[in-house]
């Protein structure tokens, strides 16, 4: 059983930045998919960011590229999030995720994912 362990959500201003950490609890699977994915009110979940092991492949959303960077230490276990020029539209209950990965690009869909972390709420205030 796989847990992840999120950190670093808040509240920020508008225009500030945020950095999230996701720490696996024990050994990922030897090639595995793992990013982020959020949840605002009466909405679906979607897809951030996500990384595949190696980082040979990244994905992200439209509303985030140029914003958003996510980042792998694979020695640690541990996937970062760094959350730049937030908008309020940001504003998210954020979640940590990972899949088995096979090659290819990593899945989007948060139906895809085996494992989750606890959640992170972001505040963003314009």
């Amino acid at each position: 059983q796989v847990q992840l362990v999120e950190s670093g959500g808040g509240s920020v201003q508008a225009g500030g930045s945020l950095r999230f950490s996701c720490a696996a609890s024990t050994y990922l699977y030897s090639s595995y998919c793992i990013g982020w994915f959020r949840q605002a009110p009466g909405q679906e979940r979607e897809g951030v960011a996500i990384i595949a092991s190696g980082g040979s492949s990244t994905y992200y959303a439209d509303s985030v590229k140029g914003r958003f960077f996510i980042s792998l230490d694979n020695a640690e276990n541990t996937v970062y999030l760094q959350m730049n020029s937030l908008k309020p539209e940001d504003a998210a209950m954020y979640y940590c995720a990972t899949r088995p990965w096979y090659g290819g690009s990593c899945a989007t869909r948060w139906e895809n994912y085996v494992y989750w972390g606890q959640g992170t709420q972001v505040t963003v205030s314009s």
